[in-house]
């Protein structure tokens, strides 16, 4: 996916981070603040989401670390989870994606508090090889639902040409 964006995209090495920690501090919304308190005591206070991918604004130069917690959290434009359909005899279920929908949602929601906008995505990667490793339409639907409901965007890939489906990014806003 990482080298997707920087090949195919044209996103500049300084613009892109993988696993990239951003800490939110004093978390206002629900979500985030039950995450904070099931830490331990002496590390409560904040919560530290950590987005697969994260798509920036040139301004960050390239210095995305925890130190430089600040400006990593002002200059995002897009942060992004990836699902993939990874495991041997088992699906992608609805219930961790839709959770993971849920952090991206609180996520916005926390930067927006402190003046900082980027958008939410989801990206299923479903190449699973066989079919009783591949998601279910239902629960694709189930996720989809969640997604719009949520402002969230979604993207779905596999390798089925039957089977293609994407969401209206025109939908979502920031």
């Amino acid at each position: 996916m990482y080298r997707c964006f920087r090949e195919f995209g044209n996103v500049p090495l300084q613009q892109i981070g993988m696993n990239v920690k951003i800490w939110v501090d004093n978390p206002i919304t629900t979500l985030f603040q039950e995450l904070d308190k099931r830490k331990h005591p002496n590390f409560q206070g904040g919560y530290e989401p950590i987005p697969d991918i994260v798509l920036f604004s040139p301004e960050i130069e390239g210095d995305f670390r925890r130190r430089n917690r600040e400006n990593t959290l002002r200059h995002m434009l897009m942060a992004i989870e990836v699902k993939a359909s990874e495991r041997e005899n088992a699906r992608l279920r609805p219930g961790e994606i839709i959770r993971d929908l849920e952090k991206l949602k609180a996520f916005q929601n926390e930067a927006s508090r402190r003046r900082s906008y980027f958008v939410p995505t989801m990206i299923i990667v479903d190449t699973a090889p066989e079919e009783n490793e591949k998601m279910l339409a239902s629960s694709l639907e189930e996720v989809a639902y969640h997604a719009e409901k949520l402002n969230v965007g979604l993207f779905y890939l596999n390798s089925d040409e039957d089977k293609r489906w994407e969401w209206d990014t025109s939908k979502l806003s920031i």
